[in-house]
């Protein structure tokens, strides 16, 4: 089965690990998250590399080491996390890269557009504060 609208496993992971982070009261690490998430701690680890670098959160090493959140979380959309990892949403154009559709229209209306603008305002409207 296939699915049209897709969420690549680090945004989600990404996505998640963010909202773990915000609702915790200590710092979290690699392991703590990948146990909770279900997720392969090497991946964990370099979806968290890049969030660390867009400055979403803050890394400590050492025992008592781990996450936590660089922003507030009314500060942080989910918007802001998903292209963090994926990179930023483009909201025209064929989803196939063709300039002109064979019929010099879009047979699907235009559809995977409007669904990526809905997405995108979605997303840019959840905070991390709204999952507290």
């Amino acid at each position: 089965m296939s699915r049209v609208i897709h969420l690549s496993e680090a945004a989600s992971l990404a996505i998640h690990s963010m909202v773990l982070i915000a609702r915790s009261k200590k710092n979290l690490n690699v392991n703590s998250i990948a146990n909770v998430t279900g997720a392969s701690r090497n991946h964990l680890a370099r979806v968290m590399l890049r969030l660390v670098k867009d400055g979403f959160v803050k890394s400590t090493r050492g025992p008592s080491g781990g996450f936590v959140l660089s922003k507030k979380p009314k500060d942080v959309s989910l918007l802001d996390i998903y292209q963090s990892v994926e990179g930023v949403i483009i909201e025209d154009g064929c989803p196939l890269n063709r300039s002109i559709c064979p019929n010099n229209e879009c047979l699907m209306g235009n559809l995977f557009n409007k669904l990526t603008i809905e997405f995108k305002e979605y997303f840019k409207k959840q905070t991390l504060k709204d999952y507290l």
